[in-house]
C-alpha cells in the first residue's frame, strides 16, 4: 500500500481510512455524515488521511483515474443505485487499479439483519436504510462498469469469529459478509 493512492467510498468511522494510511498509502476517505467522520477524524492517526463529506449517490468529486486502489466496507446496502456506484468506483481508478469491496451478504435480511449505529450525540440506534441486493446485482454492476472481477468470497461466521465477537454468535454458519475482488484490468487471464 505504501505511496499508494486510495479511496475509501463510505468510510464510517475511519477503520479502514486510518489503517491504510499507517500502511503508508495516501487515503481519502469520504462518507456522506458528517457525524461519521467527526468520529473518524478522532481516531489516533486519522490527520494522515484526508476526510470529505460526499453523497455516494451522486458522483463523485475527483478526477478519472486519480486513485490506484478503491476500497469499500459495508457501504452496498445503503446504495439503490449500484450501477451508479461502481460505474463511479471504476471512473476514478487509473489503469491497473484494483477494488475490493465488502458488503453485509443478502441472507443476513432473511435473519431481520440491518445496518444500524448508535448516535454519539444521542445515543439513539439509527437505521440509515438497506436496500436488500443479492450477491450476483454486485458482479453483474461491476462487470457493467468495465471492472474485471477476480473474486467473490462469501463469509459465515464462525465460533472463533464470535468468541472475538459476541454479537455473531446468533450467526455462526450463517453467511454474513461478501467481499469483491475487482481490476480495471479486462483479462485477467490473459496469456503470458
Amino acid at each position: 500500500m505504501r505511496g499508494l493512492a486510495v479511496l475509501d467510498l463510505g468510510c464510517g468511522t475511519g477503520r479502514h481510512a486510518v489503517w491504510l494510511a499507517a500502511a503508508g498509502a495516501l487515503v481519502t476517505a469520504v462518507d456522506f455524515s458528517r457525524g461519521m467522520l467527526a468520529e473518524a477524524r478522532r481516531k489516533p492517526g486519522a490527520e494522515r488521511v484526508r476526510f470529505l463529506a460526499c453523497d455516494l449517490r451522486q458522483p463523485l468529486p475527483f478526477a478519472d483515474g486519480a486513485f490506484q486502489f478503491v476500497v469499500s466496507g459495508l457501504v452496498l446496502e445503503h446504495i439503490p443505485d449500484l450501477e451508479r456506484f461502481f460505474g463511479e468506483a471504476r471512473r476514478v481508478l487509473r489503469s491497473g487499479g484494483r477494488a475490493v469491496i465488502s458488503a453485509m451478504h443478502p441472507a443476513m435480511f432473511l435473519r431481520g439483519a440491518q445496518a444500524r449505529f448508535t448516535d454519539p450525540d444521542s445515543g439513539e440506534i439509527v437505521r440509515p436504510g438497506s436496500v436488500a441486493h443479492q450477491a450476483e446485482d454486485f458482479v453483474a454492476a461491476a462487470r457493467r462498469a468495465g471492472f474485471a472481477v477476480a473474486s467473490v468470497a462469501e463469509s459465515a461466521a464462525d465460533a472463533v469469529f464470535a468468541a472475538r465477537y459476541p454479537r455473531a454468535e446468533r450467526y455462526v454458519g450463517w453467511p454474513m459478509l461478501v467481499v469483491v475482488r475487482l481490476s480495471t484490468e479486462t483479462d485477467l487471464c490473459a496469456p503470458g
